[in-house]
């Protein structure tokens, strides 16, 4: 470490091998790997070439995220049902737009991973003889997946940590990542460094600067949670793609996010046991009167609505291929409509559905088969929702009581929240981006397709952190970065940005929490899961305009925490007008709605009726979305930075690659492993 000064600011410099950006499961467990490859290896002191960065240790999705019983997504583990790779990479490519070599590394990967986090001490149950139990996910036509319970990804984290803390790995936290900077041009171009600020360290005349070169960069640093007004992504969780895709990465599916029903006060998931224990749900006014059974208007019978609100627990999240015909995500698209209107939705575990005066009361008896028989085996026929849940799944009461909202006493205030990105920065099948040496992994990665099975996205955070570790101690090595040849270069990319918080600080433009508001209220508006062509083009201009009066004008930052604010505020504007240029490439080719973790419904007078009783407020007609277009299924639609494009960034459709196993005999697949040929085939 050493310290500089450049345009009148200390700078301190900081030199490593491979600097991972997030301590999340993902990042933690690249981490890992890499110490113990580089270990393996022979070489000295690795933990002295490794290092993450994190704005808070005990923040982040990984962490803080969770529902009632947190699935990670494996190869089967069942004694009784075979399973294979190629099945399971067949299963994450089902619904298309997904890399058939990402998929198939993901399946081979998947139980070597599972088995590292059982043996870090991750408690994934299993029975006497030893077999890891299985269920069931959505979309998933196998029992592959398993939980530890609502807090899954937390022990992940918490597990992985200690592993890295026993390496000695230095973990710098309370670190903003701020700017990458580049050098070169072509395919000589590399991130050269990380610009961060030091939150606990900056102050009014010292922004608490820290450059930390590296020769190996790994993003891992989880999706853009603010992006959305209505998120269940921790708070503060505003990602680093605006600052990545300025670096030069391209990123594929953006269109593909997830939405669910989720609470808000305490930002968690609804789903499972929450819904299966049947509870009452309602809306208010904004000062929680007027309760209205809302649901009661747009379902024939109680058996419908209350068999369709437990079906929401395993039928999550949104999805608009279960919307016709009153099917569980009416659901979402009613609680919606409500928040649009200004109400307020909650769940109350303390009462069963209500109806109106031509239903009959709710019965469990009366239930629909699917519902009805699973509470049966289940022994779950208390009386109240409470009840039930309690039978059925203790811990999902007691992670409220942990947060202070106590299911047994007061209804839990809910929304249509974003939940998770499907897209994300464009990697190979070792997860290394289009610029040699940085690699992406977890949520930043776009490695998910449209329909995803529940519990995928962990396992692929930790097969990604695998195979990012594996090449780059295999084939870059430990050496730690020399970039003197372009350290003119190096030095304007850290001048220029320290002249940005200059003019932030003296900036008479915009308030960056407004700003944030500003892009909250548009992407939750029309590019959250109702999206609708005209509405995405309107909005994308805005953003544009948004984008460019924040490099003109700049943005007030009095105080030590705005410049901090205002970083965030300029990125997340970035990145808004990335997501909905995507959301406008693809409804300009035709794309309509798609489900079901991949959930977006596509608004058209010519489509599928939602219900008779839903209007497009325009038209005075009944609301009508597009089926969706399963012909952009073979392509990935892929998003570029071009600051002299109109919209700031240009769009291409780019086939899927193929699964592409070796097949081998295992002499000529023993030499081409010993003489390091998997690396460059």
């Amino acid at each position: 470490m050493e310290t500089i000064h450049i345009a009148n600011q200390e700078v301190i410099i900081h030199r490593y091998n491979t600097i991972i950006i997030g301590a999340g499961a993902a990042g933690m467990n690249c981490a890992v790997h890499l110490y113990e490859f580089l270990s393996d290896q022979g070489f000295r002191d690795p933990q002295n070439k490794i290092a993450v960065l994190t704005a808070g240790l005990s923040l982040g999705t990984s962490r803080m995220s969770g529902s009632d019983k947190q699935t990670y997504y494996k190869m089967g583990t069942s004694c009784e049902m075979a399973d294979s790779a190629e099945e399971f990479a067949k299963t994450l490519t089902a619904a298309g737009c997904c890399h058939g070599d990402l998929a198939l590394a993901e399946a081979i990967g998947s139980l070597r991973e599972f088995y590292h986090l059982v043996q870090l001490g991750v408690p994934f149950p299993h029975d006497a003889m030893g077999s890891y139990i299985g269920y069931k996910t959505d979309n998933d036509p196998y029992e592959r997946a398993t939980s530890a319970g609502p807090k899954t990804s937390r022990f992940m984290c918490e597990c992985l940590q200690r592993q890295v803390e026993r390496y000695g790995i230095k973990i710098y936290d309370h670190i903003e990542v701020a700017d990458l900077i580049t050098c070169g041009q072509g395919d000589q171009k590399r991130i050269a460094g990380v610009v961060a600020i030091d939150t606990k360290a900056v102050d009014k005349n010292d922004y608490a600067i820290n450059v930390f070169y590296c020769a190996n960069l790994v993003l891992a640093a989880g999706g853009p949670g603010e992006l959305y007004k209505s998120s269940v992504y921790p708070k503060g969780q505003f990602g680093i793609h605006g600052i990545a895709l300025k670096a030069g990465l391209a990123c594929e599916n953006l269109t593909e996010s997830q939405f669910g029903l989720a609470s808000i006060k305490f930002r968690w998931n609804v789903s499972g046991t929450y819904m299966q224990a049947v509870p009452r749900i309602f809306s208010t006014d904004g000062d929680g009167t007027d309760a209205r059974e809302f649901l009661t208007d747009f379902f024939p019978a109680m058996s419908r609505m209350a068999t369709n609100i437990f079906l929401k627990g395993y039928q999550w999240p949104f999805d608009p291929q279960r919307i016709e015909n009153a099917q569980s995500s009416l659901l979402d698209v009613l609680v919606f409509n409500e928040t649009q209107k200004g109400r307020r939705v909650f769940m109350d575990f303390r009462s069963n559905p209500i109806g109106s005066n031509s239903m009959q009361r709710f019965a469990i008896e009366a239930l629909e088969a699917e519902a009805r028989e699973y509470l049966e085996k289940a022994g779950a026929l208390q009386r109240t929702p409470i009840e039930r849940l309690a039978h059925m799944n203790p811990l999902a009461i007691e992670i409220y009581k942990d947060n202070g909202i106590d299911l047994y006493s007061e209804p839990l205030e809910i929304a249509v929240c974003a939940q998770h990105n499907n897209g994300g920065f464009a990697v190979d099948k070792w997860w290394q981006s289009e610029i040699p040496q940085t690699f992406v992994i977890g949520e930043m990665a776009g490695t998910h397709g449209v329909k995803r099975p529940g519990g995928s996205a962990l396992n692929a955070g930790q097969t990604g952190g695998l195979r990012a570790a594996e090449y780059i101690a295999n084939v870059y090595g430990l050496d730690l970065p020399d970039y003197s040849d372009a350290q003119p270069e190096l030095d304007r990319r850290i001048t220029d940005f320290i002249t940005t918080l200059d003019r932030y600080k003296t900036a008479s433009g915009l308030q960056p929490t407004e700003v944030m508001e500003t892009v909250q209220n548009r992407m939750t508006a029309s590019a959250a899961h109702i999206r609708q062509l005209e509405d995405a083009r309107r909005d994308l201009r805005q953003a544009v305009e948004l984008y460019k009066s924040i490099q003109q004008l700049g943005l007030k930052s009095k105080t030590p925490k705005d410049i901090v604010t205002a970083v965030q505020a300029e990125c997340l504007a970035l990145t808004s007008v990335a997501y909905l240029k995507a959301i406008v490439e693809l409804l300009g080719q035709g794309g309509g709605s798609r489900g079901s973790r991949g959930s977006h419904l596509v608004l058209g007078d010519d489509g599928i009726q939602i219900h008779p009783d839903i209007i497009n407020k325009a038209t005075h007609r009944p609301l009508k979305f597009k089926p969706e277009n399963k012909a952009l299924r073979n392509s990935i639609l892929r998003i570029r930075y071009d600051p002299l494009a109109a919209d700031l960034f240009t769009g291409e459709s780019i086939p899927l690659r193929k699964a592409a196993p070796d097949g081998k005999a295992f002499e000529p697949a023993w030499r081409d492993y010993r003489e390091g040929k998997i690396y460059t085939d």
